[in-house]
């Protein structure tokens, strides 16, 4: 199969997705957002940075395990998501402590969460960050994300609620004279899972109420997604028994999960993408509230964390669809008998069962890379040059792989070699060349 084949919906040589200035443009400031990360330069992210680093480090953070690393390689891991995504400095320093103290998942205390231990990260990240630190270690975060939210709708419900919460916004936004209804669908669904006021939790520890405001359960939503897809892939699949890729956590398989398994991209994207839409819904009803709220004359409670800005990260179409979990189960099949058989089914065969992976699931990028690769040894140069721009964009947006055998730096550095021969119509003509491959400018 050719890459201008029209047998399948999605080719990279679809006119409808050609590759853009502005295409261009938006890859080359991904790169300059991710090159300091890419570089080890972290003085460049933050000032303060390496410093960080260095007292996690002394902390034992590189000492522990956790998942697919280190802690230390996770830390930082989703503080650097969180920074591709552009979220405020003290939500990417929680993300960066954000289980010092341990938390309702895992036991990695690397800091005693008494009240000296409190002290010393505070002097490190500041009164605001360590708040923030402190309560996503108390917060029961599974029963908070999972149990009151994401399995409160079905993806269906989540679609139709992001749409109607689009009309909703350019209402607010244009000033129209028809007023958005306290009554609508998606804001009543909404505030009687997650009101104005917040939610109330238990400490997971003391068993005390602690209230989360409306905007924190959102920072925690964002922080989750970046934790999760940082850290999961098929060994957590098997560990909870996730065969249905919704990651609703109700198996249970000591036994048979022998770490770190066999690596293949984990079926975690269905309930991310659940977490994102229910994240932009609340973003959206605070804006509706904050402007309803100021038009009425009645003034925000203090209590409400409005010096919280919540960003919108660019994942799944800036967090406006819901994968579904049979499309992530089908596209992530695909891809890994391309991916790992290509030499006995042959380019053709891999050719076409990435072009129905990405078809399925277009919102990662390692499958536009490989494809790209086979459109360099079949010397479809343009093809390659879209492919591997797109699976480059997809990767650095995410700010962490799917496919994480190898590293978010291994998968950059990859695709910019691959882009870089697309431009100049070249591929190795023998192994040799292959093995020799590796500069990018």
């Amino acid at each position: 199969m050719s890459p201008s084949s029209s047998s399948l919906p999605f080719t990279h040589s679809d006119d409808q997705k050609n590759s853009t200035d502005a295409d261009h443009h938006h890859l080359e400031r991904l790169l300059a957002s991710a090159r300091p990360f890419l570089r080890g330069e972290l003085e460049a992210v933050d000032e303060n940075l390496p410093r960080l680093m260095s007292v996690l480090s002394a902390a034992g953070a590189g000492e522990c395990w956790h998942k697919h690393g280190s802690f230390l390689d996770h830390l930082l891991g989703v503080y650097r998501i969180l920074k591709m995504w552009k979220a405020p400095d003290v939500v990417c320093l929680c993300g960066l402590f954000h289980s010092a103290y341990s938390n309702s998942y895992v036991n990695l205390a690397i800091f005693p969460p008494s009240s000296a231990g409190r002290d010393t990260v505070r002097a490190h990240v500041g009164l605001a960050a360590e708040r923030l630190i402190h309560l996503f270690c108390v917060v029961p975060r599974q029963p908070l994300i999972h149990d009151f939210l994401l399995f409160k709708y079905s993806d269906p419900e989540l679609s139709e609620h992001l749409r109607l919460s689009e009309i909703s916004l350019n209402k607010i936004r244009k000033e129209e004279e028809e007023e958005v209804e306290e009554n609508e669908n998606w804001r009543v669904k909404l505030q009687s899972l997650c009101p104005a006021e917040g939610i109330k939790v238990k400490h997971i520890k003391t068993g005390e109420d602690v209230l989360v405001s409306r905007r924190l359960v959102a920072v925690f939503l964002l922080m989750t997604m970046a934790d999760f897809s940082d850290q999961l892939f098929s060994f957590q699949d098997v560990l909870f028994e996730n065969s249905d890729g919704r990651l609703e956590f109700s198996g249970s398989n000591t036994l048979t999960p022998l770490w770190p398994g066999d690596g293949k991209p984990g079926l975690w994207m269905n309930s991310v993408s659940r977490m994102a839409a229910i994240y932009t819904l609340i973003v959206r009803e605070e804006e509706i509230f904050r402007s309803l709220e100021k038009k009425h004359g009645r003034a925000l409670t203090p209590d409400r964390d409005e010096d919280l800005e919540l960003v919108i990260p660019p994942v799944f179409e800036g967090c406006t669809r819901v994968l579904g979990a049979k499309d992530h189960i089908e596209a992530r099949d695909l891809y890994w008998e391309a991916v790992c058989n290509a030499s006995e089914m042959g380019l053709e065969m891999a050719e076409e069962k990435l072009l129905r992976s990405v078809e399925k699931n277009p919102f990662v990028g390692e499958a536009h890379v490989v494809l790209g690769q086979i459109y360099l040894a079949k010397e479809s140069f343009e093809a390659a040059e879209k492919a591997a721009e797109r699976g480059l964009r997809l990767i650095m947006e995410w700010g962490s792989p799917w496919d994480k055998r190898t590293t978010w730096q291994g998968w950059i550095a990859w695709g910019r070699v691959l882009l870089m021969k697309a431009k100049e119509r070249s591929w190795p003509q023998n192994s040799w060349g292959i093995l020799n491959l590796g500069l990018v400018r």
